[in-house]
């Protein structure tokens, strides 16, 4: 029978519970911050959620009950590869909850539940930096003290980040998914990703001409060979005396099999021949010869001529460019009673954005004076801020990705939940911030997030035995 002396449940006693609850969380606790998950998109049938955000954080007191995995065996391997098995359980005052943060986000839109804590919301633990999702909540233990419950129990397991977005405005919760120092100096994010370069304000090269007689108008190619596993050296017969022996470089094509020469994928064959310097003082066609390369049976024949561009010289690299900008002659002024042809160049864009050189494709026919050259401007309308968990969008390819970080200074964006694959030299625009550059270059090496490992085990695997170069064993 029951001590009739107590009243075993009334208002009081468990008031006072509560607040002895409530001042133990508040001396022994940690202050931790409650995310609810608010769910953005979801599908029709399955309710699977497609896409969710965390924009709040409330501060709110929790006792560590336990921490399982930050001993031994924090890491498990699966085949989905190496996983944390990191938990924490959590105990947070009941009354603390509905009185402080249920009011707070029960009118919220796309919150599925406000008076209780709820499994897939996240919890920010400051002691290790890092942000835990609740996988369960117990709320009746212990089991009805005086009829009554008084805490909750908050399950949880180490956050894997995947397309949430997570921009709650408190910067020690929104910086675990910015980079931050390694161990090992470099960057590490949540998440995989990729750096897109891209173009600020960029300048236009300038370059000029000169003219020579008897100097080699174009190379043509007879007979582009195959077997070659790096570029040959253009070997041209020498000029005669006075004059100047005329140089070029061979411009390599794969994917072109000849006589099987070509059934390795990374061999290739000469697709054409670029003028660096036209020479001068030829009195008949100098022959062409293809030295080195690991191939054979290229061939090329020289045409000569006078009055033609002999070498440009480049005298601005200028910068900002993404792809090869077009080469165009003005003021261009022929011989008269002569044949005259048109000279025709192209430009080389180093991986930095600027013009190294110009190769001459055709050097032209019956020029009296050079021509102007002209080298087309690089695309300098870049303008605006990225802002961080942004979607920007690429005008050519409809690539969509999330803002991870912005270098304005570097022109880097680095950023992850890639949809798609971005093509150099397209534009991409942010949804938030408007902000719009042209790619210049992309890199999409994953970069280490503690859990995968691929990039150095298909490394270390690539010096045993690569099939993604050509097969060892031959073709069928």
């Amino acid at each position: 029978m029951l001590n009739p002396f107590f009243q075993q449940g009334s208002k009081t006693e468990q008031g006072l519970i509560q607040d002895l609850i409530n001042e133990q969380l508040r001396m022994y606790g940690v202050e931790v911050y409650y995310l609810p998950r608010k769910y953005i998109t979801e599908k029709t049938i399955l309710r699977e959620v497609i896409e969710s955000k965390f924009d709040d954080a409330y501060p709110i007191e929790a006792y560590v009950q336990n921490f399982d995995g930050y001993n031994d065996n924090t890491t498990i391997l699966s085949k989905f590869g190496i996983q944390s098995t990191q938990e924490i359980s959590l105990i947070v005052s009941k009354e603390r909850f509905e009185e402080y943060i249920s009011p707070l986000i029960k009118d919220k839109a796309n919150i599925k539940l406000s008076t209780r804590p709820k499994e897939g919301d996240l919890v920010y633990f400051p002691l290790g930096d890092r942000l835990f999702e609740v996988k369960f909540v117990e709320h009746e233990k212990p089991f009805y003290q005086l009829q009554k419950n008084y805490v909750y129990e908050l399950r949880c397991e180490l956050f894997r980040y995947e397309d949430e977005i997570i921009d709650t405005g408190v910067d020690e919760i929104d910086d675990t998914l910015d980079p931050i120092d390694g161990a090992d100096g470099g960057d590490i994010l949540v998440g995989r990703t990729q750096t897109l370069t891209l173009i600020g304000t960029g300048t236009t090269a300038t370059a000029t001409a000169v003219t020579v007689n008897g100097g080699i108008r174009l190379i043509t190619v007879n007979n582009r060979g195959g077997g070659y596993t790096s570029t040959p050296r253009v070997a041209i017969s020498s000029a005669p005396v006075g004059g100047v022996t005329g140089i070029a470089t061979a411009v390599m094509i794969g994917g072109i099999v000849a006589c099987n020469d070509n059934v390795n994928p990374l061999a290739k064959s000469v697709q054409s021949v670029q003028i660096v310097n036209a020479g001068s003082g030829y009195t008949v066609a100098p022959g062409v010869r293809f030295i080195g390369g690991g191939g054979s049976g290229a061939a090329a024949t020289a045409t000569i001529g006078s009055g033609i561009i002999g070498v440009i010289n480049l005298t601005s690299g200028g910068s900002g460019y993404s792809t090869s900008p077009s080469v165009t002659f003005t003021n261009q002024i022929f011989q008269t009673g002569v044949a005259t042809v048109a000279a025709a160049a192209t430009a080389i864009v180093s991986a930095a954005g600027t013009i190294t050189a110009i190769r001459i494709t055709n050097a032209g026919l019956g020029y009296s004076v050079a021509p102007t050259v002209v080298i087309s401007s690089p695309y300098s309308s870049g303008i605006g801020t990225f802002a961080f968990n942004e979607t920007i969008t690429g005008s050519t390819s409809g690539t969509t990705a999330k803002v991870r970080e912005w270098n304005s200074t570097t022109n880097q964006l680095k950023i992850s939940n890639v949809n798609g694959s971005f093509i150099a030299g397209e534009t991409i625009v942010g949804a938030a911030s408007s902000a719009s550059y042209q790619i210049r270059s992309i890199n999409s090496d994953i970069n280490d997030d503690g859990y995968a490992d691929n990039t150095n085990i298909e490394t270390e695997a690539d010096n045993i035995i690569d099939f993604s170069e050509y097969n060892p064993f031959g073709n069928p």
